[in-house]
């Protein structure tokens, strides 16, 4: 089979689309405007935000999967209860092992961490797909939600620390004459940023349907 082929064939079935739907077409932040408190208070800094999206990432992704597979087991009446079981389990993992290898991560993202137990991204995608799908599918629309959500808190990372810190990852980056913004650095300019961004998108949006 060629190549084109193959690709074109891909773009077709449901894994490619539970996939990267989350990416775009249903992106969790700008889409249904999910997961903004952690957005406004960890990006300030680059290394805070790849930690807390890699983070959902991995909890959305598993939480999803584990959803998936025991959704005929559990109760319609206790389903909330049982996510927040799941949830969590993934959300401790993700803390311990910020705690065991990073801990200055760790201690600057403060309860933001415990608080992913917390966040609509992994209530909605358990409510709303995972426990009406397969595994395989669960983890597939997990893994994009979580790249998407990743990819927004880079792009609040990517203006919010340079100018509030004069840095990016911590190195230099700002000229020596630069005067910091402190309102970046705080939620406030976060939220202004964030409303440009979900401005920006949701007209491309618009435009590309």
């Amino acid at each position: 089979m060629p190549k084109k082929q193959v690709k074109r064939s891909f773009k077709h079935t449901k894994s490619y689309k539970a996939l990267v739907s989350g990416l775009w077409q249903d992106h969790p932040t700008f889409c249904m405007v999910l997961g903004i408190c952690s957005m406004l208070a960890i990006t300030n800094k680059m290394d805070n935000a790849l930690a807390m999206g890699l983070g959902v990432t991995f909890c959305t992704a598993f939480s999803s999967l584990f959803v998936a597979i025991f959704r005929n087991a559990i109760p319609a009446r206790v389903r909330m209860l049982a996510y927040m079981v799941i949830i969590s389990t993934f959300v401790i993992c993700v803390d311990r092992f910020l705690k065991a290898y990073f801990p200055a991560i760790s201690e600057t993202m403060g309860p933001y961490v415990g608080l992913i137990i917390t966040n609509c991204i992994l209530m909605g995608r358990a409510e709303a797909y995972a426990i009406k799908n397969g595994p395989w599918l669960s983890f597939l629309d997990g893994v994009g939600c979580g790249l998407g959500y990743t990819f927004m808190l880079i792009l609040m990372a990517l203006i919010r620390e340079p100018l509030g810190f004069g840095t990016i990852l911590g190195k230099p980056l700002m000229p020596a004459f630069w005067v910091n913004w402190v309102v970046m650095t705080i939620a406030p300019g976060a939220f202004f940023l964030l409303g440009a961004y979900l401005w920006i998108f949701r007209t491309i949006a618009k435009k590309t349907e």
